[in-house]
């Protein structure tokens, strides 16, 4: 029998990658996830939709281990945890980008994305400061690496650049490029064209295709622009009040009755 399932948008989908099973999240007594089980194929585009506060930047938390859940457990290529911190989640595989930009806002564009090396290098802190022997050469290839993503998200002539002196749409082009430089196995996009214009939701969209099909990055993502999810998702899941209301393909949940009362509208 076929590992494989053609997907929604035509993609080979692999096996569940990551499952999440009763996930709920409590802080104090307020309630800010309940119960919610999904999961995620590999090489497919996942997407999280629902009303702010819906809970939708928490679950992608609980993932990559920024907020430990009350209750329930995700299973990542077979390993099940309840708990697990962030570096942890990372070396396993899971990069995330952030809905509000954590760059280093006056280091450039490619020490940014450097930054997001650390977990690959594996000289000591002093040879890395001395640049000699073996960390000078370490230094090399992960600088070739972080070049060819320069170059995939179309942002040579700003390589130099203080991150900080950039629009806001290259800016999230550069947190995407961070994370990217982790080189995962699963990625966890936060809103990424929040504030963005036309122009640059289009670039947005091609590139997260693009890593999809061409690097097979799972992709697990936010977004509030439904013509996007719609158009790019395999799969879409739909939290509301912390609650899933809703799981399937595009068509599915667009014409899901509780899903359009919540929050896509009769429009939709």
């Amino acid at each position: 029998m076929s590992n494989y399932n053609e997907s929604t948008a035509g993609r080979k989908t692999g096996e569940v990658i990551l499952d999440v099973q009763n996930i709920s999240l409590r802080f104090g007594g307020v309630k800010a996830l309940t119960d919610i089980s999904f999961n995620v194929r590999e090489h497919e585009i996942r997407s999280i939709i629902g009303p702010n506060g819906a809970g939708k930047s928490s679950m992608l938390n609980c993932i990559n281990g920024v907020y430990t859940p009350s209750e329930g457990s995700i299973t990542f290529r077979g390993q099940t945890f309840s708990h697990m911190n962030s570096r942890q989640v990372a070396e396993m595989g899971v990069a995330r980008t952030f809905q509000n930009l954590a760059l280093f806002k006056g280091m450039s564009v490619i020490d940014n994305i450097m930054s997001g090396r650390n977990l690959k290098i594996k000289s000591n802190i002093l040879l890395q400061a001395l640049r000699i022997g073996p960390a000078e050469r370490e230094e090399i290839k992960h600088r070739e690496f972080v070049e060819n993503i320069i170059d995939f998200l179309e942002i040579q002539a700003f390589r130099k650049t203080p991150v900080g002196q950039l629009p806001y749409g290259l800016q999230k082009r550069v947190d995407l490029g961070r994370a990217l430089a982790m080189e995962p196995q699963v990625l966890l996009l936060d809103e990424p064209m929040a504030g963005m214009n036309l122009e640059e939701k289009q670039d947005m969209s091609r590139f997260i295709m693009e890593i999809n099909e061409e690097f097979g990055t799972t992709i697990v993502l936010i977004e509030h622009d439904m013509g996007v999810v719609m158009d790019i998702s395999d799969r879409v899941v739909v939290l509301d009040y912390g609650k899933k209301i809703g799981d399937g393909s595009p068509d599915e949940v667009r014409n899901n009755e509780e899903v359009i009362r919540a929050y896509l509208g009769s429009s939709h």
